[in-house]
């Protein structure tokens, strides 16, 4: 029997729903900080436009030239940490080459209460101590575990394999596992016989932007299988999961494109309205 298809697209539509009402009554506002024009970066960021239209989220979209210098940006950076109308924002990333190197820079400039992607280091920090501080996490990973919330699929108990140990999806993702009392192995380019790692997951996760990674055979029957990756090839967008030979194996399977990227959008939106809640708070 073919797996149950996870699709974000419905898991999404049921979030951004929950906080139409949320956005009526706070008004928050984003910002998107793009500079350059990466493809990717313009299909990403019409869709976090198109979702805060949908929710009736007022959102402004800043963009830069490619050529623009660090200077530039940090000053746009620190004109929206001042600005008290500005609830949340996100510079999207890739950034152009001579500006790559300073990613870690740009971040640790936005102030953590806007920081609405989750990747600061006090955002990101307050996440090792328990679930109830997971207050702006990265969008990703929350997604993912909204994702599995929305089809009620236990974590708690449950042996999960992550397979990408990046700082934005992996590591996070980890932590919000193991917050929700899951036994976690984290798994990346040296680990050592992966497929004996990823055969023993309930819950298999992967995050490594590699198609078609995992095989049937890599997955343990019955398994949920969430794949975060998608790549752009000749015949279209793939992820990191052989799909149509692992929903024959697995019990739940999310597919690419139509997976986690809504979701990921969708827990962008609900950080922004999180922190505008945190804002009037303080």
């Amino acid at each position: 029997m073919s797996a149950r298809i996870l699709s974000g697209k419905e898991a999404a539509s049921a979030l951004l729903g929950e906080l139409t009402l949320k956005v009526k009554t706070l008004d928050p506002k984003l910002v998107v900080v793009q500079v350059g024009d990466n493809p990717a970066s313009e299909s990403y960021i019409k869709q976090k436009m198109k979702n805060s239209q949908e929710i009736g989220m007022r959102a402004e979209h800043r963009h830069l030239p490619k050529e623009s210098e660090l200077s530039v940006l940090m000053a746009l950076i620190e004109e929206l940490n001042s600005d008290a109308d500005v609830s949340g924002f996100i510079v999207q990333l890739p950034l152009p080459d001579h500006l790559s190197a300073h990613v870690p820079q740009v971040i640790r400039a936005i102030d953590p209460k806007k920081d609405v992607d989750g990747f600061t280091a006090y955002n990101l920090g307050k996440m090792f101590l328990s679930k109830e501080f997971e207050h702006l996490p990265p969008a990703t990973p929350a997604g993912v575990i909204a994702l599995l919330e929305y089809y009620d699929i236990p974590i708690r108990g449950q042996n999960v394999t992550v397979v990408g140990h990046s700082n934005l999806v992996g590591k996070p993702l980890s932590t919000m596992f193991l917050n929700r009392d899951a036994t976690v192995t984290t798994c990346h380019i040296h680990t050592k016989d992966l497929a004996s790692h990823t055969k023993t997951a309930d819950i298999l996760c992967v995050a490594v932007g590699k198609p078609g990674l995992i095989t049937a055979k890599m997955v343990k029957p019955g398994a949920v299988v969430v794949d975060i990756g998608i790549t752009r090839t000749d015949e279209g967008l793939k992820g990191d999961v052989d799909f149509d030979a692992v929903k024959e194996v697995a019990s739940a399977i999310t597919p690419v494109p139509g997976g986690i990227g809504p979701m990921t959008v969708a827990s962008l939106m609900r950080n922004c309205v999180r922190a505008k809640e945190r804002q009037l708070e303080l």
